[in-house]
């Protein structure tokens, strides 16, 4: 057995997380020795009980690894431990890192530039609009956009993010292989091409209660800075922007209406100090000097080409849907013939070129 495989096993048995292993690695040197240990050479180790010895000691009665390698495999995922290179490094600063993280697509050096986007999954038109424009923005200019997965916020940094052609990382709170929410799994698929899904949980775990946070930890942990869009005062963005506070990272985030139960959490943290968020260049202003001139696609003096030229299918299609008059979006599903995710996505990205500007009553007209 390989340190891998140890690894993931380890990451399997109840009870041992990433601050227990680290203190069975300082005693055992590496993670095969511990699962080769016997249950008094367990116990010998500092905050090590009986439980925790007994679990380790009978591991293989409890942990099917040959089958999770082979979940792996089939999956068409890879698992990156925290001597591997491409593991986040700023991850490797927390307190409890993960052991393990399951990847589907690739983590690479770039995403060393990465932003947390976070917000409700009950959220507003205001809330969707201005989370789609900030994840299009920053991704544009090569920052990775870092996300949940889960509805509202989330989704929207995700496909903003997309819409723009950039990096975008979404990281779960269940197993590699559980879509959650269902609607999902046409955009995680997009996210792994086109940058990372990732987990620290073991195939088939359901979410719960407790896997939630460990995935906000893994969020705020990974990333420069946490951006919260639109948050009440119980919504779970906000422990990931207490992690981040944690973790020393910076916090932003965006106001909203002063009658609006969506914002009170936001507006909360720009009471305790988070910076006040109105655009991409107020946390460009915070990051801009750690992005290398590698981590920008090429500029339009660089490639003789106008990124509002440059159009995708869908793109092309939802333009060739409009024309003078204003359309509701419902009228443009059905003259591009595309889903209405590829709609909204393609929309927001004609916007941000200007070719398409988006009128009151969620109207879209083309700019002529």
């Amino acid at each position: 057995m390989d340190s891998r495989e140890a690894f993931v096993a380890l990451n399997m048995i109840e009870h041992v997380g990433p601050v227990r292993a680290r203190l069975l690695l300082e005693h055992f040197g590496e993670a095969p020795k511990i699962l080769a240990a016997s249950k008094s050479r367990l116990l010998q180790v500092r905050n090590i009980g009986e439980d925790v010895a007994t679990a380790i000691a009978n591991w293989e009665k409890t942990v099917d690894l040959s089958n999770e390698l082979k979940r792996i495999s089939d999956f068409g995922c890879h698992i990156l431990i925290q001597s591997d290179e491409n593991y986040p490094s700023l991850l490797r600063e927390i307190y409890d890192p993960p052991l393990v993280l399951y990847v589907k697509g690739q983590l690479n050096a770039k995403d060393k530039g990465s932003v947390a986007m976070v917000g409700s999954r009950q959220t507003t038109h205001y809330g969707i609009e201005t989370a789609r424009k900030l994840a299009y923005q920053l991704a544009y200019i090569g920052v990775t956009v870092v996300s949940g997965g889960a509805r509202g916020i989330d989704t929207a940094a995700h496909q903003g993010a997309l819409a723009a052609k950039g990096r975008t990382i979404a990281v779960l709170g269940t197993g590699i292989n559980l879509i959650t929410p269902p609607e999902n799994a046409e955009l995680f698929q997009r996210i792994a091409e086109n940058g990372a899904v990732i987990t620290q949980f073991p195939f088939n775990r359901p979410a719960d209660k407790q896997s939630f946070p460990i995935r906000n930890r893994i969020v705020a942990g990974m990333t420069l800075g946490t951006v919260v869009v639109e948050a009440d005062l119980h919504s779970g963005a906000l422990i990931t922007s207490n992690f981040a506070t944690e973790y020393g990272r910076q916090v932003f985030a965006v106001p909203g209406r002063i009658d609006s139960p969506r914002s009170k959490g936001c507006h909360d943290l720009i009471k305790k100090g988070a910076k006040l968020c109105e655009g991409a260049e107020d946390i460009l202003s915070e990051f801009e000097y750690l992005f290398p001139s590698s981590n920008k696609p090429p500029s339009p003096g660089e490639t003789g080409v106008l990124p509002a030229l440059e159009l995708s299918t869908n793109e092309q299609k939802v333009l060739d849907a409009l024309d003078g008059e204003e359309r509701v979006i419902d009228e443009v599903i059905r003259k591009s013939g595309l889903p209405t995710s590829a709609v909204s996505v393609a929309l927001l990205s004609l916007e941000m070129k200007r070719l398409v500007k988006q009128l009151p009553g969620k109207l879209f007209i083309k700019n002529m």
